[in-house]
């Protein structure tokens, strides 16, 4: 990852919990004391969950090969897209396909699971 992205977001690839292991989301979105924390929870066939405790936004990008899905945990996120915004609160969800440049803003601290690639790079391509 570019360094100067690295020292704005703290993203964790590596997987957290293998198969059968009890996963508390609550606890560990407690544990988040940084404005942008993305831990990559599990592995599902050939995509990963990750947990992202976020405030504040992250810069355009996009995913060649990867879908990318977001569900709202708590708070409000929104997803810039090249001709709209979509507002997520908590219990709504929406994918981005791959190809499509996105950005997403948290306007207050907010929790989302992430479903994507395996292999995709977090912060774009």
């Amino acid at each position: 990852m570019d360094s100067s992205l690295e020292d704005k977001y703290s993203i964790d690839t590596e997987i957290k919990f293998k198969p059968l292991e009890h996963i508390n989301i609550s606890e560990l979105i407690s544990k988040c004391s940084k404005n942008w924390q993305n831990f990559s929870l599990c592995q599902v066939n050939d995509s990963v969950v990750r947990l992202g405790v976020i405030e504040g936004e992250f810069h355009w990008h996009k995913h060649d090969d990867d879908d990318e899905f977001f569900y709202v945990i708590e708070g409000k996120l929104l997803i810039d897209l090249e001709d709209q915004t979509v507002e997520l609160n908590p219990h709504d969800a929406f994918l981005v396909p791959k190809k499509v440049m996105h950005k997403t803003r948290a306007p207050v601290r907010t929790a989302i699971l992430m479903v994507e690639g395996l292999n995709v790079k977090p912060v774009g391509d």
